[in-house]
Order: structure tokens, then C-alpha cells, then sequence
């Protein structure tokens, strides 16, 4: 898809805009063939302009942050891929609220509210998402999540940008309004309460520590790959079928932990489909139970 000049006249410059460009540089799991095309916006009025000129060219769209829950199929992505991350990134204290826009990582906003002896975000040190996709699946770990000190939102949302209050934004175990209705966050704005620095130090220290000593972090990954079946852990699963370590091509079920596929150095996107749907495969026959990928998959 020809893609050149659709940004002709728009307020972005050259260096916002990726041509032909590998997604493999663009999601934790490193595979993924080229987008047609990578926006890169500075601010909530740049993310709607690009929307308005893919819907005025009629050419698809996608929104990403860190690409830290994605599979990018080797082929690649045809239209745009709208990128909120480093550009889109400001994260500021006043008193106990914090306001972050979408690009920000959660490891950075978490590191704000430490540097502000701020409690209530710790557990969030070690996701490796960003503002943006972790309030649109309220991403959580080690009995926190986002929806514990999220204030509101501001998400466009069926063609106007709203501001959702926690309530509105109805979250729930992975899930709000605005994932369920392909809405954007766009910032998010958090309450959190006066905490001393070296405890805040102390306990982001001991999960990240946890972290690294239970998850392959020193392999790409897309995190946990499949969701927590009802009644089931999925990784419990998959090492008792005897699939820990097993390996399509580059790709492998996690010697640490089963419920990881990782990319043991040269996997391809197939090399990691083929491996989920194995192991998908095996546990229906084993146990009856379907495992549903917590990871999204998009491309060609």
C-alpha cells in the first residue's frame, strides 16, 4: 500500500512518520514483518489527525504502545500502524495525583510516583506495557492493578474524546469499556497516597525480584501467553502435559515457566502461531480445556 503522501500538508514531520518498516523493532516478542507505514503523534490533537486522515483515505488502522502484547505475522501490516510511545510519553506529579499520556511506560509512571513518595503503583514496576494499554486491559500483577488508583480517563471513544471516571470505565479482570468498544486511551490520571521512598524502593526491588526469578525475562516474549482458564492456571497445564521446553523452530514453551513462549534468538511469528496452536491442541485433548491467548495477533 502506496502510503507517501497521505501525511502531505498534516502537522507531522518526517521523523514521526516509519516507511516500510519491521515491527520486529517494535514488539517485545522482536518478530513481525514490515507496516506500510508508522505515525508516530506527539499529542492527543496528532493521535485524532491521523485517525481523520486513514478514515478520509480509507486505510486501516492500528494503535500500539510497547508492542508488549503482540504477534506481528510475518508479513507484516498493511495501512497504518498509529505508535503511542516515547513521543506521547509525559508523565507529571501534583500532590498524590499523577496524569501520564498513553505512550508512557508503566515501569516509568511507577518510578514517578516513587521519586514523589507516592504509594499504590508498585506493582505495576515490572509490566512491561504502557498508560495507554494497561488502562485499556486494566493490567495488573501481584494482587494490584490499575483500576485500584485510576481516577479517569481520557479515551477517544466512538469518534469524540470523553473523559471516563473509573466507574465508566467498568473494569474488570482484564477488560474495560474502551477495550471491549475499540476505544484509545489517550491519559489516565491516578490517586495514590503519601508513602516513605525507601519502603516504595523496597517493595518494587522485592517484585521485580520475584519477577525475574519465576518469568524467562532474559528471553522476548509477549508476557503470559494465554489467559487464565476458569478452574486452571495455563502454565500448571502445560507443564503437566510434559510441554515445558518444547519447540517449534525458534520458538519455545518456557523452560521457567510454562504459561511463556519466548523467542529463543531467530523464531518467526509462524514458528510462534504454530507452537500456541500445539499446545492449544494437546490441552483440549488432554484436559478438555480450550486456552484463549491473552496475547493479540494481527498482521498477514
Amino acid at each position: 500500500m502506496n502510503l507517501d503522501h497521505v501525511f502531505d500538508g498534516s502537522s507531522f514531520r518526517a521523523e514521526q512518520l516509519l516507511f516500510n518498516e519491521p515491527m520486529s523493532r517494535h514488539t517485545t516478542f522482536r518478530v513481525g514483518g514490515p507496516a506500510d507505514l508508522i505515525v508516530m503523534p506527539e499529542s492527543s490533537e496528532q493521535v485524532i489527525e491521523a485517525l481523520r486522515i486513514a478514515r478520509e483515505n480509507d486505510v486501516p488502522v492500528l494503535v500500539i504502545g510497547n508492542g508488549s502484547n503482540l504477534i506481528v505475522k510475518d508479513n507484516g501490516i498493511r495501512g497504518i500502524v498509529i505508535l503511542l510511545g516515547d513521543k506521547f510519553s509525559d508523565v507529571t506529579a501534583d500532590g498524590t495525583t499523577i496524569t501520564a499520556q498513553a505512550g508512557a511506560t508503566l515501569a516509568r509512571l511507577a518510578a514517578v510516583a516513587r521519586n514523589n513518595a507516592l504509594t499504590g503503583l508498585e506493582f505495576a514496576s515490572g509490566i512491561p506495557g504502557t498508560v495507554g494499554g494497561g488502562c485499556a486491559m486494566n493490567a495488573g500483577a501481584y494482587g494490584g492493578e490499575l483500576s485500584d488508583v485510576l481516577i479517569d480517563a481520557t479515551v477517544l471513544l466512538n469518534g469524540e474524546v470523553v473523559t471516563l471516571s473509573k466507574a465508566e470505565m467498568e473494569m474488570s479482570y482484564r477488560s474495560t469499556k474502551p477495550l471491549r468498544e475499540g476505544g484509545i486511551v489517550l491519559t489516565a490520571r491516578f490517586e495514590l497516597k503519601p508513602g516513605d521512598p525507601d519502603t516504595i524502593s523496597a517493595t518494587m526491588k522485592d517484585l521485580n525480584g520475584r519477577r525475574r526469578d519465576k518469568q524467562p525475562l532474559e528471553f522476548p516474549s509477549a508476557g503470559s501467553t494465554f489467559k487464565r482458564p476458569v478452574g486452571y492456571f495455563a502454565g500448571a497445564l502445560i507443564e503437566q502435559a510434559g510441554l515445558k521446553g518444547y519447540s517449534v523452530g525458534g520458538a519455545q514453551v518456557s523452560p521457567k515457566h510454562a504459561g511463556f513462549v519466548i523467542n529463543t534468538g531467530n523464531a518467526t511469528a509462524e514458528d510462534i502461531l504454530s507452537l500456541i496452536r500445539h499446545v492449544q491442541q494437546v490441552i483440549l485433548e488432554k484436559d478438555g480445556v480450550t486456552l484463549e491467548t491473552e496475547v493479540r495477533i494481527v498482521g498477514e
